[in-house]
């Protein structure tokens, strides 16, 4: 892990940085260091928050979308975060959607990355197997255009969460939650600054998606990275926070007193 994790109470994060909150937020099988480089890019100017998603600690029976959002809502008011920039990629941003439609007051941006909430192939149109470390290095891979992304901690890290009984249940458990949580009657309802930014070539939120929340969130804005599945943040960085860059000085917030 390149950054410290804190521990406090029933939280671990990272916070980088100081200036306007950036929280962050990773997918069904994202980690911290998912996020690097957007850490690198804005710690400088920007305090930039990821609190660990509880998705393999929830009780099977417990493990759905209700049960994130309590999470983030409970670590937001024991930090006394308010006047976020929220960026998810994947399932985070599912979440997060979830969590400024509920919290519309606290939220001053939205980037949205991957995101979840209209449409996904879950794993790649299956859930986990365990057991077989093949299976899931290729199921990572197939979250990147460029299979190389996929290191062999990455895969490591994954088979070893997949190979716990637990931990499949609760990641099918928000996997089929995700999808009962189809949030098309609700995009509507957002109405703070949204950026969108998808891979080109996505095989899990395929670029119709992109598409889709760029027609049902009014005025947002959708930028597509070529040679680029899931996680743009990951396989392209530089791209990635160069348009997070622009978004955000356009959208800029004014000082308060």
């Amino acid at each position: 892990m390149k950054y410290q994790v804190h521990v406090e109470g029933d939280f671990k994060f990272i916070d980088e940085g100081q200036g306007e909150n950036l929280l962050l937020l990773h997918g069904l099988f994202g980690a911290l260091s998912n996020w690097d480089g957007v850490i690198d890019g804005f710690s400088d100017r920007y305090r930039v928050l990821i609190p660990v998603l509880p998705i393999y600690d929830l009780p099977p029976r417990k493990a759905d979308l209700e049960a994130l959002l309590d999470f983030l809502e409970r670590f937001l008011a024991f930090k006394d975060l308010k006047n976020l920039t929220l960026l998810g990629n994947s399932l985070g941003g599912h979440v997060g959607l979830l969590y400024t439609l509920k919290n519309p007051e606290n939220v001053q941006r939205l980037v949205l990355t991957g995101s979840s909430g209209l449409f996904e192939n879950s794993m790649g149109g299956s859930f986990p197997k365990r057991g077989s470390y093949d299976y899931i290095a290729e199921r990572v891979a197939y979250t990147f255009y460029d299979p190389k992304v996929a290191t062999k901690e990455l895969i490591d890290e994954v088979f070893e969460t997949t190979s716990s009984i637990p931990k499949c249940m609760s990641i099918v458990g928000i996997a089929k939650s995700a999808q009962r949580h189809n949030l098309a009657k609700s995009l509507h309802l957002i109405n703070v600054p949204t950026l969108l930014v998808w891979g080109l070539n996505d095989t899990i939120t395929p670029p119709y998606v992109g598409h889709e929340f760029n027609r049902l969130i009014a005025d947002s804005e959708l930028h597509f990275i070529d040679k680029c599945c899931h996680a743009p943040m990951m396989e392209h960085p530089e791209r990635f926070n160069r348009i997070l860059e622009q978004f955000l000085a356009k959208h800029a917030l004014l000082e308060t007193a």
